[in-house]
């Protein structure tokens, strides 16, 4: 299923995102030529999730990219051609749960603003994971738009650094 990130964008360009997920073999290259695919195809990841699987030799690679469901569709036929690829389908995000992570690092150097920011994280759910002298890190988890609406509450303490994992989804039962 498609979403619309950043709906200004998706309605300008047509193009919505979309979470494909896959099951590949564990095999030195399979990155390289899964990345051959969008790149022939003139489409970029928006973000690449991939970890291991209780399965050994066996990795799940979460991808998100934007484009129409046409395009899409190519993709995973042709994905699914590759042959360390065992499954690919594209995520429905009503049946699954899609989660990102990221960790922000946040300019807080007195007692108010420190207050104020441990107040956004406890509205959000996330944990400080470390307090320095100047600044704090953030660890939030969610959709994407919690993230983001979390990112400009706390963007006008000055975020310093910034890193997200993105999407990684699990189909419900």
């Amino acid at each position: 299923m498609a979403t619309e990130r950043n709906g200004k964008e998706a309605n300008q360009i047509g193009h919505k995102l979309y979470i494909i997920s896959m099951l590949v073999e564990d095999r030195f290259g399979v990155l390289q030529r899964i990345a051959g695919v969008f790149s022939r195809r003139g489409f970029n990841m928006d973000t690449i999730t991939v970890g291991k699987t209780h399965t050994p030799g066996v990795s799940r690679m979460t991808i998100t990219t934007t484009g129409n469901e046409k395009i899409v569709e190519q993709m995973v036929k042709q994905l699914s051609k590759l042959v360390e690829t065992l499954k690919v389908s594209v995520v429905n995000e009503t049946e699954s749960v899609v989660r990102e992570i990221a960790l922000v690092k946040v300019h807080s150097p007195d007692f108010v603003s420190r207050s104020e920011i441990l107040n956004y994280a406890g509205i959000f759910r996330a944990k400080i994971v470390n307090v320095g002298k100047s600044s704090m890190i953030i660890e939030i988890t969610g959709d994407y738009e919690k993230i983001d609406a979390f990112l400009d509450l706390i963007k006008p303490f000055g975020i310093k650094e910034l890193v997200r994992t993105g999407l990684t989804a699990m189909m419900r039962e």
